[in-house]
């Protein structure tokens, strides 16, 4: 457990731009920061970090808080996890505490399988340089291969010996979880249906040991290849799924390459563990693999939240080609520009890499790059060669390619060279084009058209509307409440009058209502305590001494997501009123509001209560509840008439 010493210094040390940069690429918007949302698919930005605060808010997922909430939420790790992994970051030796204030002393499943994870990777590590059959067979692979010391560390290179329970054995004798190692793939479980004994072997046996890292670095999975030619046994073997692994989710070399592909605005995109690994050796850095697998639309989105641009290097192998194609359509369709590199026939990047040198191979690869088009009219155009109803098709390929790409002026300028390469009308290109993108939107038209529509209020009031479902007095009366906190967070020091500001105005108008919503009453008390204290907190108050919950409403009510051009006014004669320039007359309007609310769900309570006396027939408790309701119903109308509304029409 972490001392609160400890904590309070990663806290006071953490930079949110610094952490949030590790996992996506942040472009500055004014005063603050923007970029895709890292926990949603999106194709335009909603994930905002506001560094004068420190904290960030995703509109697209709701999600919100500081750098700590922020690991949680993106690696799915605890808060000591968490503090852990940003003490790490910032070099902070973590004093422990034995008092269990801050956290509990078991670890989630989560966290146990990331200990066990790390665990596999050092006894690979180990093995690799202390164990004689690691030297003579894996060291001696990874050496044929051009690999250093330095290359083997970096990517944490490892190997399995060909027992059938080493791993295993030694894993259970130094205290390790037999459970979480099945869980985590590590071992596998054989049972004799006869003995009905159960018996553990390991899943890596006899094999070089690539391990695949998160974006934080933590070791998520191992791939693995044998270097015995065994006909009853697969050159590689990978990791199953696992609550900390979902292979769609990831690429390999991500962790080691993203500083490279910021830095160089672009990332090559390989096949394999190997060839990633050769190109680091030979000085390129921002190269990634989808690891044998056909590309996702999570791994996409993962690239793209790094760059925009991506060069395909495609082996000389032409089924390979045709299949790698399919992906390049999918990366058109996830909004990023394409550019593909064609190796020679038989060769791979990593042999590429062994043939040439550092400065040669970079050469190649910039002098023989082609944008995505050009590369598949060359493709499609050779093959269709003579034959009229081939290039026909071909030309439908390349054109339904276009379509895929949701930047129109892109596709504009696409066409155009289509044209001009494949000598057609562009004319003809635009109709056919239209016919796919027509057929298209009547297809998601018909999709939205059988989705339901959903109303949701705010996730901390409890309650979904559904379809077509009005909110009950209670939620209408939590959405003020809210608002009584959002314009405490933001304006709490205004002044209204003089001597008079909005805490106190607040205090003042609300002595007799209770908050129906626990999280706003708490940080309203928060305000009220301090008030009479003579104090002043604010919204970092909450972030520092805040539960998670506080911090994602913190990060809710606090960021703005659009902000006026200072130069609106100026130019274009556009005015714009701050909120808080008419901060008298929002709080003025939320006190009426709030209480107009409050009555409301008074009238609501106090029919239900008639409907029962009803029943059983109590006169004096009818008449008094009639002559409350008429109490009520007065003060309804009052409240209504200064608003400017009918009642019981807002």
């Amino acid at each position: 457990m972490i001392s609160r010493e400890t904590i309070d210094e990663i806290k006071s040390r953490v930079d949110i731009i610094d952490v949030i940069s590790d996992f996506v690429t942040l472009k500055r918007s004014g005063q603050n920061y923007k970029a895709l949302s890292p926990f949603t698919n999106e194709k335009t930005p909603s994930f905002y970090v506001v560094p004068s605060k420190g904290i960030f808010k995703d509109f697209s997922s709701g999600k919100g808080g500081d750098g700590i909430s922020f690991i949680m939420e993106h690696e799915g790790m605890n808060y000591v996890e968490a503090l852990r992994y940003l003490a790490r970051k910032y070099g902070i030796e973590i004093k422990e505490d034995n008092s269990g204030s801050e956290q509990s002393a078991q670890h989630s499943d989560r966290d146990s399988l990331y200990i066990v994870m790390n665990y596999a990777k050092e006894h690979y590590k180990d093995l690799l340089y202390k164990s004689e059959e690691g030297r003579s067979i894996g060291l001696s692979y990874f050496r044929e291969r051009g690999f250093n010391d330095r290359t083997i560390e970096h990517f944490e290179l490892g190997y399995s010996i060909k027992e059938w329970d080493h791993f295993y054995t030694k894993a259970i004798a130094e205290g390790h979880n037999q459970e979480m190692l099945e869980k985590a793939g590590l071992v596998i479980r054989k049972e004799n249906p006869e003995s009905k004994n159960v018996r553990f072997y390991d899943r890596f046996r006899g094999r070089v040991i690539f391990p695949v890292h998160n974006l934080a670095g933590k070791v998520v999975a191992f791939g693995a290849r044998i270097l015995t030619k065994e006909k009853d046994q697969p050159k590689y073997i990978n990791s199953p799924e696992t609550e900390i692994y979902h292979k769609s989710n990831v690429l390999y070399g991500m962790f080691q390459a993203k500083n490279a592909i910021r830095r160089e605005g672009f990332c090559y995109l390989v096949e394999g563990y190997t060839d990633v690994i050769s190109l680091h050796q030979a000085g390129i850095d921002n190269v990634i693999a989808s690891s044998g697998t056909a590309l996702t639309e999570e791994q996409i989105k993962l690239m793209r939240r790094f760059t925009e641009n991506v060069t395909v290097l495609f082996d000389g192998d032409a089924a390979g080609i045709k299949a790698a194609l399919r992906g390049v359509d999918l990366v058109l369709k996830g909004g990023l520009n394409v550019r593909i590199v064609m190796l020679p026939n038989g060769e791979d990047p990593d042999s590429m890499s062994r043939k040439m040198g550092s400065t040669e191979y970079r050469q190649y690869l910039k002098s023989n790059t082609k944008d995505f088009i050009s590369f598949k009219i060359d493709l499609l155009a050779s093959e269709a060669a003579h034959d009229p109803i081939r290039k026909a098709e071909a030309i439908r390929e390349i054109i339904t390619s276009i379509s895929l790409i949701p930047d129109p002026i892109k596709r504009s300028v696409y066409i155009q060279e289509t044209g001009q390469l494949l000598k057609i009308s562009e004319t003809v290109i635009f109709n056919e084009l239209n016919k796919i993108l027509i057929q298209e939107r009547r297809k998601n038209a018909q999709e939205t058209r059988t989705r339901p529509i959903e109303t949701t209020i705010p996730d901390e009031l409890g309650a979904d509307a559904a379809p077509g479902q009005k909110l009950d007095a209670k939620s209408m009366e939590q959405i003020q409440e809210r608002e009584v906190v959002r314009l405490l967070l933001n304006y709490a020091d205004s002044e209204l009058e003089e001597d008079i500001d909005l805490v106190s105005y607040f205090i003042s108008e609300f002595e007799d209502l209770e908050f129906t919503n626990a999280l706003y009453s708490n940080i309203y008390h928060e305000f009220y305590e301090a008030k009479r204290k003579g104090e002043l907190v604010d919204s970092t108050y909450f972030l520092n001494k805040g539960s998670e919950d506080v911090k994602k409403l913190i990060a809710e009510l606090t960021t703005r997501k659009y902000y006026v051009s200072p130069h609106w006014a100026d130019k274009y004669h556009i005015v714009f009123h701050d909120e808080k320039e008419k901060i008298h007359e929002h709080a003025h309007q939320n006190v009426l509001r709030r209480k107009y609310r409050y009555v409301q769900r008074l009238i609501e309570e106090n029919k239900e209560k008639l409907k029962d006396a009803e029943k059983s027939k109590s006169i004096d408790e009818i008449d008094e509840l009639v002559e409350t309701q008429t109490r009520l119903k007065n003060a309804d109308v009052e409240i209504a008439k200064q608003l400017g509304i009918v009642s019981g029409r807002y």
